[in-house]
């Protein structure tokens, strides 16, 4: 029997302010009924005739393919726009995924598992005692108000699982408090970036930025390696589609992002949350595909905007990154590298093994390290390129191994001593602590519930 067509008709198409969330516009005088139909299936309202797809494990193309088939069968005509459909279409790549022996069918059930603990978190239907930190991941303890189970939780976004049940809160709690009394805070933990980013998504279809842009204060020019880190993923995205000598890897988290050149002897890998001052970028030559490094080059999170785009400019434009193994590390290859900061009159000093070339106020510097460079097996930091009040206490720092081209770190150099960029004002933040009240908690530890078996 034919389905009988409604006057209601569906486009689907990418969200235009977040990479991975899809928006259906509704049109006709029966378009209710797919309103209806899609708010079931956990699209959220935005606008008129307008709703959102927005999910922490990135799926929403998978899941409005989906939600077409579901509405054409309904009698109601939907669209899905080419870029959208380019979307449906790809082809991830996963590196590095924790569960290896999951297919891509597996990795999505998994995922769809946690976007629902994440849903019943979001609606109100898992209520969050607490939250603890355990180890680079986080844990919390809840219960559902439906049916009363406690449960275990772990990890974060689109790995978030149970871990254990059990018979109670109270028993939930006690035994939370045993395992993570040292970092236990109450109540859930703070959004993540991937479940900001899909909150934002739900309730504007405008970019985040757009609506403060007007009370921001007017940024000052400042040396290159003074101003702002500005945003790095803006600045990878648009390198990425710039070169199309370049491919961009999906991996297991969006955490981080892999680019390779077609040559695969060049790689970019960026960790989009790191740390400040911690190692954000990795980028590594080889001298072929499946050879060792060449060497290797790292910057931290808070590398200024200025020096991270000459670094990108540099891969773009050069291929200097064919350097042999071999060649010796040597005086010409050392001034080559940094005859730009003498050329600006940085103080150049020899202390021991490390030569060092500062900006006259030595708030800045790069220094050479002539014993690590003199072992280049090992890959050692031999170059350090920092800014703040030394290099032990750097506000950003780059480091290379010994055999990192001098054009590439005479073009740095070139940037450091002559480029310029923008700053902020310093705004300061307070940070309030919160203490968890164990009073509730002064029965005996209970064991979990035996009747739930641990993810294998």
């Amino acid at each position: 029997m034919t389905t009988p067509s409604l006057d209601a008709h569906v486009r689907l198409d990418s969200h235009p302010a977040h990479s991975s969330a899809v928006t259906a516009s509704l049109t006709g005088t029966q378009a209710h009924v797919a309103h209806v139909a899609l708010e079931a299936d956990g699209w959220v309202a935005v606008a008129e005739n307008v709703l959102v797809l927005a999910r922490i494990d990135r799926e929403e193309p998978y899941w409005a393919e989906k939600a077409a088939q579901a509405l054409n069968a309904e009698g109601i005509t939907t669209e899905i726009a080419p870029k959208l459909r380019e979307a449906i279409d790809e082809e991830w790549t996963w590196a590095n995924y924790p569960m290896s022996w999951c297919t891509r069918s597996d990795i999505r059930e998994v995922s769809d598992r946690a976007q629902k603990i994440y849903d019943d978190i979001l609606y109100g239907h898992l209520l969050i005692h607490a939250h603890a930190q355990d180890g680079d991941t986080t844990v919390a303890v809840g219960t559902y108000l439906s049916g009363g189970k406690s449960v275990y939780l772990h990890g974060e976004n689109h790995l978030r699982k149970i871990d254990f049940t059990f018979d109670s809160p109270a028993q939930a709690l006690v035994a939370f408090e045993e395992a993570h009394d040292d970092t236990m805070r109450p109540g859930p933990a703070p959004m993540t970036d991937t479940e900001r980013a899909a909150a934002r998504a739900r309730t504007s279809l405008e970019a985040p930025a757009a609506e403060h842009e007007a009370s921001l204060p007017a940024p000052e020019t400042v040396p290159a390696y003074a101003a702002d880190a500005g945003d790095h993923d803006a600045l990878l995205d648009a390198f990425l589609d710039t070169h199309g000598n370049w491919q961009k890897w999906r991996t297991w988290s969006d955490e981080t992002t892999h680019a390779i050149h077609e040559e695969q002897t060049l790689r970019i890998e960026h960790i989009h949350d790191a740390v400040a001052r911690e190692t954000a970028w990795t980028i590594a030559a080889y001298e072929t595909p499946v050879s060792d490094r060449m060497w290797v080059f790292t910057a931290t999170g808070t590398t200024p905007a200025p020096v991270l785009q000459a670094l990108l400019d540099h891969l773009a434009c050069n291929e200097g990154w064919d350097t042999a193994l071999g060649t010796p590390v040597d005086e010409k290859t050392v001034t080559a590298a940094t005859q730009p900061l003498s050329d600006a009159g940085w103080k150049h000093t020899v202390d021991g093994r490390w030569i060092r070339w500062t900006t006259p106020a030595g708030d800045a510097g790069v220094q050479f390290d002539a014993f690590a460079a003199q072992h280049p097996i090992h890959n050692l930091d031999t170059w350090t390129i920092w800014a703040g009040p030394s290099p032990d206490h750097a506000a950003w720092t780059l480091t290379a191994s010994p055999y990192t081209p001098s054009l590439l770190l005479a073009d740095l150099s070139e940037t450091l001593a002559h480029g310029t960029g923008t700053r902020l004002p310093q705004a300061t933040t307070r940070v309030r602590m919160r203490s968890l009240p164990t009073a509730a908690m002064a029965a005996p530890v209970a064991k979990p519930s035996q009747t739930v078996s641990r993810p294998r």
